[in-house]
């Protein structure tokens, strides 16, 4: 299955995620790490979940991955894969696998980042079998 096959939505830009969605435009995968305490977290914000810190900054991530858990959606018009992808960073994202046979997709698969042009908005990240 392709994400071509389907209309992916504009994401909604904040000024708080434009430096993510800048850098998905440059095919570049960012994540938030915390100068207090070296944790990555996701979703982007500017205070650590884990210490309250207001010293986060932007990190590029590898962009691999594992797939933690996943659904196939075949109630849509276009079947698609959701997932939860843990990043070697660390933190988890919610996600789609694409460019593979949703009945291939498995728990514990290694997963590389992807970015899929969205309608009229920035790139999404998105994941493609490793």
């Amino acid at each position: 299955m392709s994400a071509k096959e389907r209309k992916i939505p504009a994401p909604a830009v904040y000024p708080e995620t434009q430096a993510f969605w800048d850098a998905a435009v440059h095919g570049k995968l960012l994540v938030k790490r915390c100068a207090a305490c070296g944790e990555h977290h996701h979703y982007p914000r500017s205070i650590c979940p884990f210490c309250a810190s207001e010293r986060t900054e932007w990190r590029e991530a590898s962009g691999s991955g594992t797939i933690y858990s996943y659904s196939v959606m075949r109630r849509a018009e276009v079947p698609y894969v959701i997932a939860y992808v843990t990043l070697d960073e660390g933190v988890t994202m919610m996600t789609n696998i694409v460019d593979c046979d949703p009945d291939a997709v498995r728990i514990g698969q290694r997963v590389k980042v992807t970015f899929v042009p969205s309608d009229g908005g920035p790139p999404v990240p998105m994941f493609a079998p490793a």
